[in-house]
């Protein structure tokens, strides 16, 4: 349960985030399948119309899109190179 709130505090924080995720995608540390397996999984989730709890029951069909969306954030920042988290300060933030 303590990890279900630190992905929402974590999604809180998404515009500190943004910053990082330019850089993650223009940065040449980055290797090009890390930023394509990225990409798919944001468009996947976007894409994708299927949820496990349906949004129509408000507070839990939220719950599910929080956690999925946090996780995608959370994996792309620990796929990241070491400098990305130094410069962006985000080591504190999923670790």
């Amino acid at each position: 349960m303590f990890r279900f709130w630190r992905r929402v505090k974590f999604l809180f924080n998404f515009k500190k985030s943004i910053p990082f995720l330019k850089d993650f995608f223009i940065s040449s540390e980055v290797k090009v399948s890390t930023k394509v397996i990225s990409l798919l999984l944001i468009a996947g989730y976007i894409v994708f119309p299927f949820d496990l709890i349906p949004d129509f029951l408000l507070v839990f069909g939220i719950i599910d899109d929080v956690a999925i969306a946090s996780l995608i954030l959370q994996q792309m920042i620990r796929m990241a190179p070491q400098s990305l988290k130094v410069k962006h300060e985000l080591l504190k933030r999923v670790n």
